[in-house]
């Protein structure tokens, strides 16, 4: 029985896909929805998604957060932004880094919720910055 996986953003609809597994980087950590499981909603960190087919990896791509909702048959991935591996900047996401580091410094002790906000979105450049590395190394392996 396969698994239809649907990844959207914002801007696109990425994916629209039967695969029989996606690994997806959870907040907690990574998690795999395969056909059958129980049904879970979490929210997801910045990192790679992917796409499993036949014990092959189908697809990778990369999400900066959002969420994910599994069913025993379906895959919904509600990710604030999609992009390839191959469109990922390393220069970019370091600037990014930066900016938001810049920002982290300027906000008060009691903007809880800015501050969340702020810690994931300095989370999803770390993680853009890992990725895009081992992308241009070509170690898609350690992804």
């Amino acid at each position: 029985m396969p698994l239809r996986t649907e990844i959207v953003s914002p801007e696109k609809r990425y994916t629209d896909r039967e695969v029989d597994m996606v690994v997806v980087p959870g907040g907690e950590g990574d998690i795999a929805a395969m056909p059958g499981r129980s049904p879970l909603m979490l929210q997801l960190r910045g990192g790679v998604v992917t796409l499993y087919k036949d014990d092959q990896v189908l697809e990778r791509c990369f999400v900066t957060g959002g969420f994910v909702d599994m069913t025993a048959d379906h895959c919904t991935i509600l990710a604030d932004s999609v992009r390839a591996l191959e469109d990922l900047s390393i220069d970019d996401a370091r600037q990014t880094l930066d900016q938001l580091k810049d920002q982290w410094t300027k906000v008060g002790p009691d903007e809880v919720e800015l501050r969340a906000s702020l810690s994931r979105q300095i989370q999803a450049a770390r993680a853009e910055i890992e990725v895009a590395q081992k992308v241009q190394q070509n170690d898609l392996k350690a992804l």
